[in-house]
């Protein structure tokens, strides 16, 4: 075997994978493009901190509530038709934001495009799961958020230059424009490389795919259950200002950054993120997962404390690269979430999971604008901060791990 087929295996790049990560880096890119600036698209269209608030919690609440479907239609209709069934909702979306430049607009247009990530995810875990043998499910995740962050990187650094050109109204409509013709090609590309998967009629035991999410919720086991409270906690942590920090960075702060600069930023957390991916996906199969996720809690928890203190574009640089360390672990949990799941049912699970977490969730990112309105932005951030603090002590004490896989697969 050649060494580059050989480093292919290793990363578990097979033709179904490549597809799934061309559509994410197409699809991506153009939702990041524009979805960053959203926030100071909807104040500067006469929107309040609050509406920030609600699309926020809107983004964590579509989500929970998508994540479920997405996961029934991926065993119903089979992994590639259920991803182009989830791009054109997200075409729809940027169409409504771009014909009518209104802030109730994107909050209607939110319903299809916020939809994408969490409704395609558990049809890519899925897709995951099935391509790739379990000890190399950590690096086949591993692979799809680092690809993830291709898009996350630039596509920010894009829309900011799109707004700095033609400014935060035109701008954030013309990268919705570009956001849609992306989807067009990522269809296209997807519908060429991913193989067919025939629908799942039934499972082992001869009962259809479950519609019920408690059905399947009944079946979490209580390992998984400790993840998942540990996450929701964290997770608060994460969205009560996730939706202001582009506010703090471009316009609370005494020396605020450009959106070109805030760009920057962004490919700053990327790239970290990018760095930890590949080795830790590496050892994580290796060593066990646990390990791995405590330490990204701890970076999730820091990131607000830090960023309270960061008043320029040169003090944000470390606080961003903070922020690109709490991916540290992110695709050694979901390969945890994949590996605590049944069997025959890891879709559905994998989306009731998040069903779960981002219905609760949702309420974080509504009370942090809530939060940053009536209190302080300070308030907002140091009560991130002490969520993230419950968060990573619940995990470290409860959390659990899976026994090793047997050692196999390729090595460079």
């Amino acid at each position: 075997m050649s060494r580059f087929h050989r480093i292919q295996a290793f990363l578990g790049l097979q033709q179904s994978i490549i597809g799934l990560l061309t559509m994410v880096i197409f699809v991506g890119m153009g939702e990041r493009m524009a979805e960053r600036f959203l926030p100071i698209y909807v104040m500067a269209l006469g929107g309040t901190g609050a509406i920030v608030g609600i699309l926020s919690g809107l983004q964590n609440l579509l989500g929970a509530l998508y994540s479920f479907p997405g996961g029934h239609l991926s065993e119903r209709l089979g992994t590639k038709r259920a991803l182009l069934v989830f791009n054109a909702m997200a075409m729809i979306g940027f169409l409504i934001v771009i014909l009518i430049p209104t802030w109730p607009a994107v909050i209607a247009g939110s319903f299809f495009f916020l939809s994408w990530s969490a409704i395609s995810l558990p049809a890519s875990m899925s897709l995951v799961a099935k391509v790739l043998p379990k000890n190399q499910r950590t690096m086949g995740v591993s692979m799809h958020s680092l690809v993830r962050r291709i898009p996350m990187a630039l596509g920010p650094l894009l829309g900011g230059w799109f707004v700095d050109t033609w400014g935060k109204i035109t701008g954030v409509r013309l990268a919705f424009v570009a956001a849609f013709f992306m989807v067009v090609v990522a269809i296209f590309l997807q519908q060429r490389l991913i193989e067919d998967d025939a629908p799942k009629a039934q499972d082992p035991n001869g009962t259809r795919p479950q519609r019920n999410p408690l059905a399947v919720a009944k079946r979490m086991s209580a390992k998984l259950q400790n993840l998942l409270v540990s996450d929701i906690l964290i997770r608060f942590c994460e969205q009560i200002p996730y939706a202001f920090v582009v506010i703090w960075c471009m316009e609370t702060i005494s020396s605020p950054v450009s959106g070109e600069e805030f760009g920057v930023l962004t490919v700053i957390e990327m790239v970290t993120a990018v760095l930890c991916y590949i080795p830790v996906a590496y050892f994580a199969d290796r060593v066990g997962k646990k390990p791995f996720v405590v330490v990204t809690f701890v970076f999730f928890t820091l990131f607000p404390l830090f960023l309270l203190f960061c008043h320029s574009f040169w003090v944000l640089v470390p606080a961003f690269i903070l922020r690109g360390l709490k991916e540290f672990g992110e695709p050694t949990r979901k390969a945890l979430i994949m590996d605590l799941a049944p069997d025959d049912a890891k879709a559905a699970m994998f989306g009731v999971y998040y069903l779960i977490r981002d219905s609760i969730v949702s309420v974080a990112a509504f009370g942090g604008g809530l939060i940053w309105q009536y209190i302080s932005p300070t308030a907002n951030l140091v009560t991130a901060f002490a969520f993230g603090v419950i968060g990573t002590l619940w995990f470290a004490w409860r959390g659990a791990d899976m026994p090793l896989p047997e050692a196999g697969g390729e090595r460079l």
